[in-house]
């Protein structure tokens, strides 16, 4: 089968699209999909850069999300699963952990996500478990559910699960034009809260505008904090979500009223913080991590998603040989939304 794969960990120069085997060992429980789309993420240049720890096989296959038809089913899979249209969690559980046993799923002991840890979506076929497959919504094109799984479940993880946003809160949101920060923007605003975004580019921020962002700040020409205290009469937003990191830390606290809750899913500019304790403890601050989400929050975001209020932003769609120029797209930031890649 074809495959957009990294020879080796480095930069976007270490990629192919090449030939690779077809898997054909279905593990039981597991299902073959043959994907008729798959989007990128920021995880798929940290994992071709190399993560601590993770110890990769070479040539390896990027991509975490994808939807597709299901091709073959291992034993203990029902047969009529076969021709299913799907898109799937791209999280894989050991669902016997603790923690799976209490319905925690990303919070698993033996975690691993497609693209990171295994063979993932850029590639003709992929190997998922039957539970972690959902029904494509008939309303939805196939470029819509390849982009929709993994930002979706990790920003309804952090708006809903961990920062329980409320209605008429003010939740601040970093980085507009990601795909997390633009799915946060659409649950805020399906949750009733008041958003204020920031981004570098006039163009993202006039996008926001139109998806219902409450005011837009340029970061690289504003001061966030000292526009923020001013928008919110020097009182702070309830929510800050930040994945960001290193270089928005510190204002992100700055922006938090007191009792204000941070969540954060990563860190692009750096992984190191700093963080003034006394801010912190006297403004009785909550600071969250978040990754992905469970079973039961992936049903939720899909049967939304089915309904129309949950749709992810498409920025771009390449096919599967131009799939460098994918990586080119999303490394340079320019992008709006979710990156693409047509395999059909």
């Amino acid at each position: 089968m074809k495959a957009l794969v990294a020879r080796g960990h480095g930069d976007i120069s270490m990629l192919e699209v090449a030939d690779v085997p077809t898997p054909s060992k279905i593990p039981a429980g597991w299902v073959r999909v043959k994907l008729k789309a798959a989007a990128l993420n920021r995880l798929d240049l940290f994992t071709l850069g190399g993560i601590p720890g993770i110890t990769l096989d070479f040539p390896h296959i990027l991509g975490a999300d994808g939807a597709g038809v299901v091709n073959e089913v291992g034993n203990g899979v029902d047969r009529a699963t076969v021709g299913k249209e799907v898109l799937f969690n791209p999280g894989i559980s050991c669902y016997e952990c603790e923690f799976c046993d209490a319905g925690e799923h990303s919070l698993c002991v033996r975690y691993r996500l497609l693209g990171e840890h295994l063979a993932g979506t850029l590639a003709e076929y992929v190997l998922v478990p039957h539970v972690n497959t959902a029904s494509k919504p008939e309303s939805v094109s196939w470029h819509q559910a390849a982009a929709f799984s993994l930002v979706t479940i990790t920003s309804w993880r952090m708006m809903v699960t961990r920062a329980d946003v409320q209605p008429d809160e003010t939740v601040l949101i970093w980085g507009i034009g990601g795909g997390v920060s633009s799915t946060c923007l659409n649950i805020a605003k399906l949750k009733g809260a008041f958003v204020i975004a920031t981004s570098s580019s006039d163009e993202k921020l006039n996008v926001a505008k139109e998806m219902g962002a409450d005011v837009v700040l340029n970061h690289s020409s504003l001061d966030v904090s000292k526009e923020v205290r001013k928008i919110t009469d020097k009182r702070g937003v309830d929510v800050v979500i930040d994945n960001v990191g290193q270089t928005t830390w510190e204002q992100s606290l700055k922006c938090l009223a007191r009792a204000g809750r941070l969540v954060t899913c990563g860190g692009t500019t750096g992984w190191q913080l700093n963080t003034d304790v006394r801010r912190l403890f006297w403004n009785q601050f909550t600071i969250m991590g978040s990754t992905m989400g469970n079973a039961a929050e992936y049903r939720e975001v899909v049967r939304l998603f089915g309904e129309g209020k949950l749709v992810p932003v498409v920025d771009s769609v390449v096919p599967l040989e131009d799939g460098v120029a994918a990586f080119e797209r999303l490394e340079s930031g320019e992008q709006m939304g979710k990156v693409v890649v047509d395999i059909s």
